[in-house]
């Protein structure tokens, strides 16, 4: 390998010579005349071909619903889990951070969970937070993708608050969304000072906290068509205002 000794320095290809960096100091190597591949490299191109598509898609519909910093690593973090799960393997992607100094169970006792029936049940608990969080702010965001056609078919947020001063009695949001495709429902914590959003790095978080895939969806379907009486009246849980509250609604059927 040849060092570059010139002022201006570069990284990536150039003609036949292909420039980049290693431990601060940036060399050249020629471009290879032909790139022989293994029946094992091309299978390992392919996977990763297919994560990094993954990935990109899963990146666009939560991560720009996100209020935290952006951190750097999140590409190739979510690219790996993709990898090692295997192409159709989702539900390897829970639990992925997109904070790595801090996740949503640095907050809780108890941690949140996506329940079979399409709700997010947050079990009361005492909070872990500092003694300077006066409001802890929690964002649910759910994302239905379809990865065949390679869509986001529709994102849906919601978010409430939570007195860090009282105690805290639970709390259920409905995360499901109508469509084709896989549901990822994700969670963002933040922290309120006295007027204030405390910006460290242990003071936020936001994870992937469950993968719903079609066939548990379709479960789900039927066990409520099940479940659900003659009688007329079903019940929503709604956040308005900060507050989070049970709606009737009245059901007219044929």
């Amino acid at each position: 390998m040849a060092k570059q000794t010139s002022l201006i320095t570069f990284t990536g290809r150039l003609g036949k010579m292909i420039g980049y960096c290693r431990n601060k100091r940036y060399y050249l190597r020629s471009v290879p005349e032909r790139v022989r591949q293994t029946e094992a490299t091309v299978r390992a191109a392919k996977r990763f071909g297919i994560a990094s598509r993954k990935g990109a898609l899963i990146r666009h519909a939560i991560q720009s619903h996100l209020d935290i910093k952006y951190d750097s690593t999140t590409v190739n973090r979510l690219n790996k889990l993709l990898i090692q799960g295997g192409t159709d393997n989702l539900k390897t992607i829970t639990g992925f951070r997109f904070n790595t100094h801090a996740g949503v169970a640095s907050f809780f006792t108890k941690k949140p969970v996506v329940r079979r029936d399409g709700i997010v049940a947050i079990p009361a608990q005492s909070l872990l937070v500092g003694k300077d969080v006066r409001t802890v702010v929690v964002k649910v965001i759910t994302s239905r993708i379809d990865f065949t056609s390679h869509r986001i078919i529709a994102t849906d947020t919601i978010f409430t608050t939570i007195d860090a001063g009282q105690p805290f009695s639970g709390l259920s949001v409905p995360v499901d969304l109508p469509g084709l495709g896989i549901i990822l429902v994700a969670m963002q914590i933040t922290c309120i000072g006295n007027g204030y959003e405390i910006a460290g790095k242990d003071s936020y978080a936001a994870d992937i906290i469950g993968v719903q895939l079609p066939q548990e969806q379709e479960y789900i379907d039927r066990e409520l068509s099940l479940s659900i009486p003659r009688a007329d009246y079903i019940h929503k849980v709604c956040c308005d205002n900060n507050k989070t509250y049970l709606e009737s609604i009245h059901v007219q059927r044929e």
